[in-house]
């Protein structure tokens, strides 16, 4: 396979104009901690030069603003159906049995599909034309879904969905990885992490202040949150055409000098970061034979499937409770309040792994699982008072705050191979959702609600001394490595 489908710009590096090249050897220190100095505690660029804080300024504001904005919207659109699901739609729909879980498990399987595939893709095709490609037609699919009518159509529009939106998460992880410093990584992945509970807490405020929409148009108030979700979610989509910047090697970003591209390949080549090769039968045998894919998959897969904040089971135990009886509007607005928890502790895992443990990140997976099983073991008892109960409910968000720092690790582990790097993180979201599309069928069933005795087991087992054993095993096996 051709590794270079489409424009390099090494043009720039043997130019006669090559000056910024040249500067660019003087402005970046061999190591990022270098020099480093308090500032650096509250924004790692505030002690770089001058010209390389410009630069990871502009970086900033592109890419994660949009990837930020793309993964905000992206589970706006997923979190959309727990929220429409217990504002009306069950009942309209009459969806009495597990109908919720077949639409999550038809999500799931879309995901799965694409996941890992999407992430070699990026690999051979431009970033900024395949995601927002991709981000358009799941936005087609989420406005469809207030014309559904039954379970039936839910299940195929939800599976297409899944499909289209698998690009995005391992997509950006993978981009944001091939611009960052190790000193930077961190940060940069859990404040693109924390869209996620962003944009599930925003699913709720949605739904409580278009539920009063109900009959407008002849529409009722869950269909219009599924249109006004597409009607946030387009001018994304369309931006991500100019705003996303590609990578290091290709990028032709209309924000970025000569001087600020070869900055960034000076910087990457400082990391150790390898740049893209040819897939060949020898790099899938080294990639299948290392311990890096053995050990990230299963670390990932325990943290994806080893909670319960995906899973609307605060919000049905406020629908189940009749003394007192809460409103649609506070059935939406309590159970943000986890995903408060979780934004917070995003990004405190963010800087203190990037500057006060100085790149560690295993510490903060093992606090995400104590915390799991503290909550956990408490909701599994259940019978425990309310308000410990709701402090569970909401403190679930600590140990859901790991993605970003796990994913970080991913890419510092697998740095030296460009495709190892993108099939690894591909991976490891991909077998996350191929656990999700079987698991809950049999842990979170709907009939049990709210009472999810198997659920509360399961995931206190697997998000608690199981992923914090792996955490420990890939830090052992990942100091042996870089001993040798």
């Amino acid at each position: 396979m051709d590794s270079k489908p489409y424009p390099h710009v090494e043009e720039l590096e043997s130019s006669p104009s090559c000056d910024p090249q040249a500067r660019a050897e003087d402005l970046v220190p061999e190591t990022p901690t270098a020099k480093r100095n308090w500032r650096s505690y509250i924004w790692d660029s505030l002690d770089k030069s001058p010209e390389e804080r410009k630069f990871v300024f502009k970086l900033d504001c592109a890419l994660l603003t949009f990837g930020c904005l793309g993964y905000f919207i992206k589970y706006l659109d997923q979190a959309n159906l727990n929220n429409a699901f217990v504002s009306g739609m069950k009942e309209d729909l009459n969806l009495y049995g597990n109908q919720l879980n077949y639409m999550q498990t038809c999500y799931s399987a879309g995901y799965v599909i694409g996941g890992l595939p999407t992430n070699m893709i990026l690999t051979r095709v431009r970033p900024s034309i395949f995601i927002p490609c991709m981000e358009l037609l799941w936005t087609i699919c989420t406005m469809a879904s207030s014309r559904a009518r039954d379970a039936h159509q839910f299940y195929a529009i939800r599976f297409f969905v899944g499909l289209f939106e698998s690009a995005l998460y391992p997509g950006m992880i993978y981009i944001i990885g091939s611009w960052y410093r190790s000193d930077e990584l961190a940060k940069r992945s859990c404040i693109f992490q924390a869209a996620y509970p962003i944009g599930t807490m925003f699913s709720g405020y949605l739904m409580a202040a278009v539920y009063h929409l109900d009959g407008v148009g002849g529409l009722r108030g869950w269909q219009w949150l599924y249109i006004m979700d597409g009607v946030i979610s387009l001018p994304v989509a369309i931006a991500g055409f100019f705003i996303i910047p590609d990578f290091p090697d290709i990028t032709r970003a209309w924000y970025f000098t000569e001087q600020d591209i070869a900055l960034a390949r000076k910087r990457i080549q400082l990391e150790g970061r390898a740049t893209r090769q040819p897939y060949t039968r020898a790099k899938f045998w080294k990639i299948l034979t290392s311990w890096h894919i053995w050990c990230l998959i299963p670390l990932y897969v325990c943290w994806n499937n080893g909670g319960a904040s995906g899973q609307p089971v605060f919000a049905q135990f406020l629908k189940d409770s009749t003394t007192p009886k809460y409103s649609i509007p506070q059935i939406n607005n309590y159970p943000t309040s986890t995903y408060g928890v979780q934004v917070f502790c995003t990004l405190v895992f963010a800087w203190t792994s990037d500057s006060v443990l100085k790149g560690r990140r295993w510490p903060s997976i093992i606090i995400g699982g104590i915390f799991n099983i503290i909550c956990y073991i408490s909701l599994w008892i259940w019978d425990i008072p309310d308000g410990w109960r709701w402090a569970c409910y909401i403190l679930m968000g600590v140990g859901a705050a790991l993605a970003g720092i796990i994913m970080s690790w991913a890419h510092e582990i697998c740095s030296a191979d460009n495709e190892e790097r993108a099939m690894v993180t591909g991976g490891m979201n991909q077998m996350a959702y191929v656990i999700q599309i079987w698991l809950p069928l049999i842990i979170w069933q709907q009939i049990h609600a709210p009472k999810y005795t198997a659920g509360f087991a399961t995931v206190l087992f697997i998000g608690g001394p199981v992923m914090i054993g792996l955490a420990i095993l890939t830090m052992w096996l990942h100091k042996r490595e870089k001993y040798k």
